[in-house]
């Protein structure tokens, strides 16, 4: 009986270590929060209409068996939106010691401050300029900062979590006109640049990196890369170009600590 009982109390003991064992690497295991609009992850990221964003696709470039890639992107969000309409507080709270957040925003930033459909805006720049101003939307007043300040406010969260923030700059919209590849500059991409080198945070020229890509096709070529419904979101060829384009980016920051996880 005493051996049985013996037994029985090394085997409780195993598992229990094994167990715990489990739930320690669990908790070890890093994860890649994206948070961006449509152009990262288009309404449930399942390709709806043909639209899809490249969040739905860079994980298949990682080795989830060391790492989570979590899309919490929403289409339709600026830098402020994300953040005003508790999107932000939603993704802050899941961030640990150890985790990344990859960010990109500016396609809807360049929008009004108050009109009555969004009121998503952002004053342009990066400065500490700030307007209060009513919000239709809510219905009350706001006071409403600069793109940086935004994207400066992402930042020192992300930091003071031990995580690591790494901006991206915005895709560029679909660059054929006449069927020409014109390549246009886009202030909030050097925006984002910018607050990267001030914040001496990673900076992904995603932006550079696929109009470069852009330039060495045909105007045929690259509008295989979008949708017919508008100019700005990819399809799934696009999107799958677009997330091979963040890891190159990734590859060429020398020491970023999310490199280890690719595949």
């Amino acid at each position: 009986m005493k051996s049985t009982k013996y037994l029985y109390l090394i085997l409780l003991t195993a598992f229990i270590i094994f167990s715990s064992c489990i739930v320690l690497k669990q908790q070890a295991k890093p994860t890649l929060f994206l948070i961006g609009d449509s152009t990262v992850k288009n309404g449930k990221g399942k390709g709806d209409g043909s639209l899809w964003g490249w969040g739905s696709f860079i994980g298949n470039l990682f080795d989830t068996d060391k790492i989570t890639v979590e899309n919490d992107a929403l289409g339709g969000t600026s830098s402020r939106t994300f953040q005003t309409n508790g999107l932000w507080d939603a993704v802050l709270v899941k961030i640990k010691k150890g985790d990344f957040v990859m960010m990109q925003f500016g396609h809807n930033d360049s929008s009004p401050l108050d009109d009555t459909a969004r009121a998503r805006g952002t004053i342009k720049g990066i400065g500490m300029e700030s307007k209060d101003t009513y919000n239709p939307i809510k219905k009350k007043q706001e006071t409403v900062y600069t793109y940086g300040w935004y994207m400066r406010k992402f930042i020192s969260d992300v930091k003071a979590k031990g995580a690591t923030p790494i901006i991206c700059s915005s895709i560029p919209r679909n660059p054929v006109k006449d069927d020409q590849v014109v390549l246009a500059n886009d202030s909030y991409a050097t925006w984002a640049e910018e607050v990267a080198k001030t914040e001496k945070i990673d900076f992904i020229p995603l932006n550079k990196i696929i109009k470069d890509k852009y330039a060495a096709l045909s105007a045929a070529e690259v509008k295989t890369f979008f949708t017919e419904k508008d100019h700005t979101h990819t399809n799934e060829a696009g999107a799958k170009l677009n997330a091979a384009a963040v890891v190159a980016g990734l590859k060429s920051l020398p020491n970023n600590k999310l490199n280890q996880y690719l595949k």
